[in-house]
């Protein structure tokens, strides 16, 4: 469906050049809805350059840590965040009538997928639904939650149209996709190119100049849904030649090579190829999430996204492809995994965070653990957690655990392990990030993936 807005490109109107004029004084309140891993950091950014930030949230533990200033995200310091406190340029709220008196509204809550592979935008439709009620003309709404396309102009508009907006004149609608990467210290949100897709040209502007303050380089697209589809597609490019990677390096096994060293040797052709690594499978909440959410759209429309099946397929089968090889390994040493000691390294999705959302290490531990093996991990970022009911606590990684262990099991490369002790002092190394690539070690003592 196409959707056509009057806007006078030529001339603002009179609410779209009041509020550009405070945004550009960064004199406008903007209440940013969802306090995680993207949210609070976008919250804090906006505050560093001097706009007064509401940060919504409904977990009232979360909102008493902030307000404290605590953060739970690597990416946001706490002192940053106690010093936007104390200026009084943020503040962490569940009263979401702050809206009323919002300028600018930013909905970054999580949009997960359900157990039949169906995207669940409740979070997304109680977000927009509270913002709607709270609207008042002259508001800037900005979708950042990762959804299917066509979410922004069928799901978000209607609900503003049926208080009075009418967008691009007293009413201002975009998406702008999140791209924060958690943890990653060579590019933080400030570094990283912000796409925006307004409903109109007007909205367009507005949401590029509020995110111009804050990031070094803003895109501007013709609509939400291509803005929208740029976000999925970056996220199924990486789950595609994540899986191929995969797939690759059961190939590698059969043929008694080290894919790591094939990878690596191809990636010194200097144009057309793009290294992507093997796993024991795929976490956080975009890479395995996001492809869903198109090939459900896609189905909805008559079309089967084979590829995103195929690499889904590939990429889910890691952990079990893990546990027996696992199993194989120490069938191997005429040990059978029913009470073998299994000692786990990392439970993180990826190395230097601890984020375990979706993470293939919590599949492959509950696995190993109904087999009736004895598991304990290592995690300098996951001090607990859950598996099957059970709490478990990370332990210190000393020489008598590492020796005592019938297999160490890689299954987050975090840089404070130290991979050399560990090849020198364990038995038997399943390696399934290559953590462990150049070491000498005996033969058959380190298996990688």
């Amino acid at each position: 469906m196409t959707l056509a807005y009057r806007d006078n490109t030529a001339a603002h109107t009179t609410a779209e050049g009041s509020l550009t004029e405070r945004l550009r004084t960064r004199s406008v309140r903007v209440s940013v809805v969802g306090q995680g891993y993207v949210g609070l950091p976008l919250a804090v950014e906006l505050g560093r350059v001097g706009f007064s930030i509401s940060g919504l949230d409904t977990s009232p533990d979360r909102i008493a840590a902030l307000n404290a200033g605590h953060s739970h995200t690597p990416d946001v310091d706490g002192h940053e965040l106690a010093a936007l406190r104390e200026a009084d340029r943020y503040t962490a709220t569940a009263d979401f009538a702050t809206l009323s008196h919002s300028d600018v509204v930013i909905i970054c809550v999580p949009t997960p997928l359900r157990k039949s592979k169906d995207p669940d935008i409740s979070y997304v439709l109680a977000a927009a639904t509270e913002t709607a009620a709270h609207f008042r003309p002259g508001q800037l709404v900005i979708l950042e939650s990762t959804t299917y396309p066509g979410t922004t102009e069928e799901l978000l508009l209607p609900l503003f149209e049926a208080r009075g907006a009418v967008v691009g004149e007293n009413f201002f609608l975009a998406f702008s996709p999140e791209r924060i990467d958690p943890g990653n210290r060579n590019f933080r949100l400030r570094d990283i190119p912000k796409v925006v897709g307004g409903v109109t040209p007007a909205c367009s502007r507005l949401a590029a100049l509020l995110y111009r303050q804050i990031v070094d380089k803003v895109v501007e697209v013709s609509s939400p849904k291509v803005a929208e589809l740029a976000k999925l597609y970056e996220n199924v490019f990486r789950n595609v030649n994540i899986a191929l990677a995969n797939e690759f390096a059961l190939m590698c096994r059969r043929l008694d090579v080290n894919s790591r060293e094939v990878i690596e040797a191809a990636a010194t052709k200097p144009f057309g190829f793009l290294p992507f690594y093997p796993g024991p499978g795929i976490g956080g909440h975009c890479i395995p999430i996001d492809p869903g959410y198109l090939a459900w759209k896609m189905r909805l429309n008559g079309y089967e996204a084979r590829f995103i099946h195929l690499a889904d397929d590939i990429n889910r089968a890691m952990p079990v492809y893990v546990v027996s090889l696992v199993t194989e390994e120490l069938n191997k040493r005429r040990r059978a995994i029913n009470g073998a000691r299994i000692l786990v390294l990392g439970v993180a999705y990826k190395r230097g965070i601890g984020d375990t959302r979706e993470s293939p290490a919590l599949e492959v531990l509950a696995d190993l653990r109904r087999k009736g093996a004895e598991i304990s991990y290592a995690d300098p970022y996951v001090p607990s957690l859950v598996i099957d009911g059970t709490v478990f606590e990370a332990i210190e990684l000393t020489d008598a655990r590492l020796t005592t262990a019938d297999c160490v099991l890689i299954l987050t490369d975090h840089p404070e392990f130290d991979y050399r002790r560990v090849v020198a002092r364990a038995s038997l190394v399943v390696d399934t990030r290559n953590a462990t690539w150049g070491i000498p070690s005996p033969a058959g003592r380190v298996v990688v993936l």
